[in-house]
């Protein structure tokens, strides 16, 4: 199954050592959403990254083809299971320009935006910079600030 990666699974590193049967697809889009960062974790020390619906924004990210083992694991590190954060399929556009169905973990609760640390930043950067989107970056913005000040 394919996962859609956004926040800091983007990190190659990261969703090896999370994901060990994960397969690196394809960078992706979600039209008519947006990253923003929200809440409060306190393993990352700030807010976390989750999707919301956003008529004609984009939110870059990158396909994962995942077994039900990673499935399993990325459950455990979202907090599905303690309603932290929800999953569901999406439509989304590789980087050919195919439409495809992936899972996403969105963050539930209140939609405050909130600033992240530097360290969930740095391995959010660090991840779009392993896809090549670096574009991202310099047009993130959270609570007034941009993602790479």
């Amino acid at each position: 199954m394919y996962y859609f990666a956004y926040g800091s699974n983007l990190s190659k590193k990261q969703m090896t050592k999370r994901c060990p049967d994960s397969k690196p697809i394809s960078v992706a889009s979600l039209t008519d959403h947006k990253v923003i960062f929200t809440g409060y974790s306190i393993k990352w020390d700030g807010g976390v990254a989750t999707v919301i619906p956003s008529q004609g924004d984009t939110a870059m990210g990158a396909i994962y083809d995942v077994s039900q083992v990673d499935l399993d694991s990325l459950d455990k590190s979202e907090g599905y299971h303690n309603k932290v954060y929800d999953r569901k399929i999406f439509h989304l556009t590789d980087s050919m320009g195919n439409i495809l169905d992936a899972i996403a973990y969105y963050k539930l609760g209140q939609m405050i935006e909130t600033t992240p640390s530097k360290q969930y930043l740095t391995v959010i950067q660090e991840g779009y910079r392993d896809w090549g989107i670096d574009s991202w970056i310099k047009g993130c913005r959270y609570s007034g600030h941009h993602c790479d000040d």
